[in-house]
């Protein structure tokens, strides 16, 4: 269902709640807090109001956290700011805010699912309250953004911030005329903005990782959506596949990009791809994750991670991943030097990280383990917590054939813990599943917490209890899927 205009405007209403609040506490100096998510929503959303109270003269503490549990929480009431701001953060946790902060002046910018009412102290803007689709049609740096613009209008130039949050979570569920994934919903005038300031250049392409700074083998090599059996993360056999279809990596001495091939070879290269995926058992259709609107910061320069928009998400999801999430902040408030340096080696790592993971998953088939209405991934000690979204994301999209969700989990370091990431695709979604709603009630009735979106959503849970909650799980997706409504 389309987003309407009185939609928006009731949205932009609450945002400009959270800006008087805002503006208020900048007049008497107050140091405002600001605690955002380690992905790259999260990142681009503390980066849009770092930028916003910069521009303002005003003072900020901020803090990037895996997620909202009892202990940041704990510091936030110690420390007692005069105001705290969770920025993709949130709304998945009011009864914990609630209970810790109720004395606080908070206000939560958030596009995730809420699983109890907002304490009526709080200023809580999220697209939920007005029928918006936080999971399809706007993120938490969309919300950050609507804010900033109520704060000041000249953070417009932010809008292509809040289009990098879109794209990092996946939101380019909507397809246009011929097909092809884009942006949608509210984030159409978020785009239309970024379009507007000359920041942003939209255009239907082949959607490669390095399609802007890296040459076409290494560009083929990068790509993991869909995951490349024998191809991703193999620079000699991406040259290979590529002089098997006559396409020359080099014009004369200089390196080809995506952008250089001409239409002719797009077409030859994406029919070569899409065959190899069949041939190696995937779906028919899983190639088609390889085509879609293609988001160009135009002001961005040319060869850098910054230029594609999605391989700017790539950054700062590798940033926040590898703990190193202020590099990612600080690119995302204007650093241009020796943070952005940085923050390409960490790139790299990440990316070897993550092909590392899936290769040992595509090894073994029985790794992926089927039960009656999910596939588990039991990442154990042998996938890092930190990087298990991003695998369970990747194999949702790749392994879409599956027809199942997939629930991925993994230790947490020095924790008697586990995170759990689960993933779906809309088919699944347009049947009745909700994974935030599920991950919700299976967490809760096993000592821990969870929730997010109906597509994507995550949960902490004690070791202990993981068999039991995979099992209750499996049998709640089922029952969602059969039409039968959730207690709890």
């Amino acid at each position: 269902m389309a987003v309407t205009k009185k939609q928006i405007n009731a949205l932009m209403k609450d945002a400009s709640k959270a800006a008087n609040l805002i503006l208020k506490s900048i007049e008497k100096s107050d140091t405002i807090h600001v605690s955002s998510h380690t992905d790259a929503d999260g990142l681009a959303s503390a980066g849009i109001i770092g930028k916003s109270l910069a521009r303002l003269g005003g003072t900020f503490h901020l803090r990037i956290a895996k997620w909202v549990e009892e202990k940041v929480v704990d510091q936030i009431a110690a420390e007692k700011p005069p105001l705290t701001i969770f920025t993709d953060s949130g709304g998945g946790y009011l009864d914990l805010l609630s209970e810790k902060l109720s004395t606080n002046k908070v206000i939560i910018l958030d596009h995730h699912q809420t699983s109890s009412e907002t304490p009526p102290a709080f200023i809580h803007v999220n697209p939920h309250f007005h029928g918006i689709d936080g999971s399809r049609d706007i993120s938490g740096a969309g919300v950050a953004y609507f804010v900033a613009k109520a704060l000041d209008k000249t953070n417009v130039d932010l809008a292509h911030l809040a289009v990098v949050g879109a794209l990092g979570d996946m939101q380019d569920k909507y397809h246009d005329k011929s097909g092809h994934r884009k942006l949608g919903g509210a984030n159409d005038s978020i785009v239309e903005d970024a379009v507007n300031t000359g920041y942003l250049k939209v255009e239907t392409d082949l959607m490669f990782f390095g399609r802007e700074t890296r040459p076409i083998h290494q560009a083929l090599a990068r790509t993991t959506n869909p995951f490349l059996p024998g191809i991703s993360g193999e620079e000699d056999k991406s040259l290979a596949f590529l002089a098997n279809l006559g396409i020359k990596p080099k014009q004369g001495d200089k390196w080809r990009a995506l952008r250089d091939l001409s239409e002719e070879e797009k077409k030859n290269l994406f029919s070569a791809i899409a065959d190899y995926l069949v041939s190696k058992g995937f779906a028919g259709d899983a190639a088609l994750n390889l085509i879609g609107n293609v988001y160009t910061l135009a002001r961005e320069e040319p060869w850098t991670p910054l230029r594609d928009a999605r391989e700017f998400t790539v950054m700062l999801n590798a940033t926040g991943r590898m703990d190193k999430a202020g590099l990612g902040v600080a690119i995302c408030m204007g650093d241009r030097g020796k943070c952005l340096q940085e923050a390409i080696t960490v790139i790299k790592e990440y990316r070897r990280t993550i092909t590392k993971y899936l290769s040992w998953l595509t090894e073994k088939p029985e790794r992926l383990e089927e039960l009656e209405s999910i596939y588990v991934v039991r990442g154990d000690s042998v996938i890092d917590e930190k990087v298990i979204s991003p695998v369970s994301s990747i194999l949702s999209t790749t392994l879409s054939k599956l027809g199942k969700p997939i629930i991925a989990y993994s230790l947490i370091s020095g924790e008697n813990m586990v995170k759990v990431s689960a993933r779906a695709v809309e088919p699944l979604i347009k049947k009745g599943l909700n994974l935030g709603e599920i991950l919700n009630v299976a967490a809760d009735k096993h000592s821990g917490r969870g929730g997010g979106h109906d597509i994507a959503a995550g949960a902490q849970i004690p070791i202990k209890n993981v068999e039991p909650f995979i099992k209750l799980v499996d049998k709640l997706v089922k029952k969602q899927l059969k039409g039968i409504q959730l207690e709890g």
